[in-house]
């Protein structure tokens, strides 16, 4: 029985969400506190003045009009006065096994799914949410679903500026584009004007210069992708190619092994983190390898 088909079992039997590890081979456990550690010889002088930026960054993303506890529990946002509540425990599991993978260095990370309505942007959210509780931290998150874009409802004008924007007018600024949403250390960039041909977006070198330059600019900043389905749209396999690691959604009970065994086949293994299995996705919980 396959890696995939074990996790399929034990996830309808426990019924939860859970990672499961793209490799399948075993690993010394590694704190989250040692994944932060920097290589060795790391701390050049660029990489202190990154530093230098990025802890003034850090300072101006605090939020005059932050959203209040109940506005965040109607979005199915989490926040650090949840406590121990298993959603909010899911997410930080998941952010510390990608702070493991990448030694706690930052990264451009798709979160895909086989399927429409699998949700993909409640993961994403959350685990952009999960990165921002963390004070030496920021999140990113690009909306990058162009045909069904859904994180312009993070606002109360939903006809803000976004990514479809930027790449269509050369001098606008990627300031422009960068919007809070209520979420200390957390900006939104949301897909902008919807346009017909998504994918001629992606392959533009302003996209590749756009996602290099944010990740460049800030040493603590994670950029995390909202991407279509991998069955909906070519564009996903695209972003795949721009992003440093993948995730991909499988909803419980709705796809079948051959959708997933598909979607796996047509991402680059070495990309790969895991795999969501996403039973319920209010009140998710996560569950480890065995």
């Amino acid at each position: 029985m396959s890696k995939i088909e074990k996790a399929l079992k034990r996830a309808a039997t426990e019924r939860h969400l859970a990672l499961v590890p793209a490799s399948a081979s075993k690993q010394s456990p590694v704190s989250e506190e040692r994944a932060l550690m920097p290589a060795a010889g790391a701390s050049t002088a660029l990489e202190l003045q990154a530093r230098a930026r990025s802890s003034a960054a850090i300072a101006l993303m605090r939020e005059s009009t932050p959203k209040k506890t109940n506005e965040l529990a109607e979005r199915r946002i989490i926040f650090p006065e949840m406590g121990e509540n298993p959603t909010v425990k899911a997410f930080r599991e998941v952010r510390t096994k990608i702070l493991q993978a990448t030694q706690g260095r930052n990264c451009v990370l798709m979160v895909t799914s086989v399927t429409g309505d699998s949700g993909t942007t409640f993961v994403a959210l959350n685990l952009s949410s999960a990165f921002a509780f963390d004070e030496g931290k920021t999140a990113l998150l690009f909306d990058c679903n162009l045909r069904n874009p859904r994180l312009h409802l993070l606002f109360k004008e939903h006809a803000v500026s976004g990514l479809t924007d930027y790449l269509e007018n050369p001098t606008m600024d990627v300031g422009d584009i960068i919007h809070p949403v209520g979420i200390e250390r957390l900006r939104v960039i949301p897909a902008g004007g919807r346009r017909e041909i998504p994918a001629e977006y992606f392959t533009s070198v302003r996209m590749k210069g756009l996602l290099d330059s944010v990740r460049a600019r800030y040493p603590e900043r994670f950029i995390i992708l909202d991407s279509p389905p991998m069955t909906e749209s070519a564009d996903t396999q695209i972003l795949a190619d721009l992003c440093d690691y993948v995730i991909l959604v499988v909803p419980y009970g709705t796809v079948t092994q051959a959708q997933i065994d598909d979607c796996v086949k047509g991402l680059d293994r070495k990309k790969l983190l895991g795999i969501v299995f996403n039973n319920e996705p209010q009140v998710p919980k996560f569950g480890r390898r065995r």
